[in-house]
């Protein structure tokens, strides 16, 4: 179970990495992202849970116990972020092996969710690097594993993708940015979420399925898009070595400083570049697109401790 934006699409990654459970059943948010990112796969939607919403996570508990009851599974596992409140420890306290799994964001500090589950028996803990893995935090793997950079033929900008994920937060400097160094000849597809794209002369949308966005990844020529863990994968796996531009927390666009976080992290690995708006360049995007990324034929399994 996962919320919708990155944290639903580290665990889709993931997932065909975990142990070979006999069945799966999928628990997220309502939206166009689940829907078209779980097609086919068991799929139940339970009402949003807005950040830090302590009212939306005691809410979802009743939900959690009607589920697991019916369910009666063998594991649950959760990236976070509020969803894993409502479900894990309730899992843990039925007896039900019980898994939470740090999100990729997070190379410092664990977040707000995974310092509250930290204290609960019961609940396994997984960092997804293996410098932070202490105490009751074990290593278990990456989603990042299995991509390897590699340079590219220089090739011209022709058409680019722009996507700044699910997130309702505004990130307009970077559009503006981007309406400025852009040269008429580039074929841009916006895909903008909350961020608000009057007066800039662009066809934006505001969301778009999960297979059309990784479609248009996989045709463009070079992505740019917000720091999220979600879009860099998206982008990652379609062989794209997107350049990641973090969102502000000091300038309300994002609550906390992770998105920088990641975008360091894999600008360090090769796999990204890193930049901000105000230093973003059209020099920028040409570098990206004479670069790309290859992922293995078999990235490692995901340990998890119960099933190791």
């Amino acid at each position: 179970m996962a919320t919708t934006g990155g944290h639903l699409v580290q665990l889709h990654e993931l997932a065909d990495r975990l142990p070979a459970f006999h069945s799966r059943l999928w628990v997220t948010f309502p939206g166009e992202q689940g829907r078209s990112l779980l097609a086919g796969e068991r799929v139940v939607f339970v009402p949003e849970i807005a950040e830090r919403d302590v009212g939306g996570v005691l809410r979802t508990v009743p939900m959690a116990h009607r589920l697991l009851a019916a369910e009666r599974p063998s594991a649950v596992v959760s990236t976070g972020s509020a969803i894993a409140l409502a479900f894990l420890p309730y899992a843990a306290l039925r007896g039900i092996s019980a898994h939470y799994i740090e999100s990729a964001a997070r190379t410092g500090a664990p977040s707000l969710t995974g310092r509250m589950l930290a204290p609960l028996p019961g609940i396994q803990l997984y960092r997804q690097y293996e410098g932070r893995a202490s105490g009751r935090w074990r290593y278990g793997g990456s989603v990042f594993d299995g991509f390897v950079p590699e340079v590219g033929p220089a090739r011209p900008v022709r058409r680019l993708v722009v996507t700044l994920g699910t997130m309702p937060q505004s990130f307009r400097p970077l559009l503006a940015r981007l309406v400025e160094i852009l040269p008429s000849q580039v074929e841009a597809f916006w895909q903008t979420g909350g961020t608000p794209a009057d007066g800039l002369g662009i066809a934006a949308t505001s969301f778009v399925p999960a297979a059309a966005l990784e479609a248009a990844m996989r045709q463009a020529d070079a992505v740019v898009a917000h720091a999220g863990c979600g879009s860099a994968l998206t982008a990652l796996k379609v062989g794209k070595c997107p350049i990641l531009v973090p969102r502000d927390p000091h300038e309300q666009e994002i609550v906390d400083a992770h998105q920088t976080e990641v975008a360091a992290q894999l600008d360090s690995r090769g796999l990204a570049l890193w930049r901000r708006p105000d230093t973003l360049s059209f020099t920028d995007i040409e570098a990206a697109a004479s670069r790309k990324v290859r992922r293995t034929a078999a990235p490692p399994p995901f340990q998890l401790a119960s099933f190791s």
